[in-house]
């Protein structure tokens, strides 16, 4: 199963994120991992699963790490980018999905 990460600083609202997205990809018979971490864990989780990651989303309050992060996944093919600062803070899982989907395809 492919999995989206998505990386923070380890708050409550991404995993409350992560919840909506999970309901949201259900509903339209997506079949994804979805997951926080945080963004300090992320090259060991690529390290051992970065052969199964589809996209990785940072959380708003870590997107100062994204160009040191980008050259991490970029060495494993995986497309990143930070999450839609308004779908996080009115924790729009559908609109966070959708953000993922389009780094997908």
């Amino acid at each position: 199963m492919k999995r989206i990460l998505l990386a923070c600083a380890a708050g409550m609202s991404t995993s409350m994120v992560v919840t909506r997205m999970e309901k949201e990809a259900a509903a339209r018979g997506l079949s994804y991992q979805i997951y926080a971490i945080p963004e300090q864990n992320l090259r060991e989780e690529l390290q051992s699963y970065g052969g199964d990651v589809a996209a990785v989303l940072l959380g708003p309050q870590v997107r100062f790490k994204l160009e040191e992060n980008r050259k991490l996944t970029d060495s494993y093919h995986i497309p990143i980018a930070v999450i839609d600062s308004v779908a996080y803070g009115t924790l729009n899982g559908a609109k966070v999905l959708d953000q993922a989907l389009s780094l997908v395809n």
